[in-house]
């Protein structure tokens, strides 16, 4: 574990400590269960925690703990909603695509004083068999597509389709957990299922479908990661949108376990 800067808090003993998690991912939730399980334990000041969800998956899976849904209105917003809620710690683990949100968050705690960490999973790492084609955005990865495949399994998620909506010669599977808006790529099948999923399941996608080449951002994490074994096994290529740095200056765990260290350790909850 890579060592990760505390910042000074000032002590309160009055007031409940209070946690905002910038959530929407499986860490976050881990996270949020872990915290949910400190709240009751003898001998510490009351913990109070709320993890904000952005509101863009219809049926999400909800942590424990106070909840909230929807955008704060931007840096000025969240950073209003910090003093107003007397937070005392702010983690970010959303999405690592979720690049606008971290920004706000970065300006947002810096201007409230509130101490900030990123929770972000690692990201996928390439190997010796694998024949991966990096993109800088969704549309680099489209540009790639038409030399490397007619029939194409996209799973970038449901936003960001207009960058592929004018590869009319191509076929698209597009897998999401909501179903997708317009515009989009006019010959396209959509495949409604979440993660995590299985290599079995993912091997059957590809020969069922024909899937001659796949499309994904670098997640990280396991729930996902079956697909890029099985189009290993096929000798399939697979184009790899790159993740957006996490914002200068914020230091990053990644895991909820180095989370948890981190904020117990800033909080003084040793």
């Amino acid at each position: 574990m890579v060592p990760i800067p505390l910042p000074d808090m000032p002590d309160d003993p009055e007031s409940p400590e209070h946690v905002l998690v910038l959530g929407g991912t499986t860490e976050a939730r881990r996270l949020a269960e872990a915290l949910d399980a400190e709240i009751p334990a003898g001998g510490r000041r009351p913990l109070r925690v709320t993890s904000s969800l952005a509101g863009r998956v219809a049926r999400p899976v909800l942590p424990p703990g106070e909840v909230r849904v929807g955008g704060f209105g931007g840096t000025e917003g969240l950073a209003a909603w910090l003093r107003e809620h007397r937070v005392n710690a702010l983690i970010d683990a959303t999405h690592p695509f979720a690049g606008t949100i971290s920004f706000h968050a970065a300006r947002a705690a810096a201007s409230a004083h509130v101490p900030l960490l990123a929770l972000r999973r690692p990201g996928w790492v390439a190997g010796p068999a694998d024949d991966w084609h990096p993109a800088g955005s969704l549309e680099e990865a489209a540009a790639l597509l038409p030399s490397l495949g007619r029939r194409v399994f996209l799973t970038t998620g449901r936003t960001g389709l207009a960058a592929f909506a004018g590869l009319d010669e191509l076929w698209f599977l597009m897998r999401s957990v909501d179903a997708p808006e317009p515009p989009y790529p006019a010959r396209m099948e959509v495949l409604l299922d979440r993660g995590p999923f299985t290599l079995a399941g993912e091997r059957e996608l590809i020969r069922r479908y024909g899937v001659e080449v796949l499309v994904t951002k670098d997640s990280g994490g396991a729930a996902t990661a079956p697909k890029l074994a099985a189009a290993r096994e096929a000798g399939i290529p697979v184009v790899v949108v790159r993740r957006p740095p996490v914002p200068e200056g914020v230091p990053v765990a990644a895991t909820p376990a180095e989370a948890l260290a981190w904020l117990n350790a800033c909080l003084g909850r040793g």
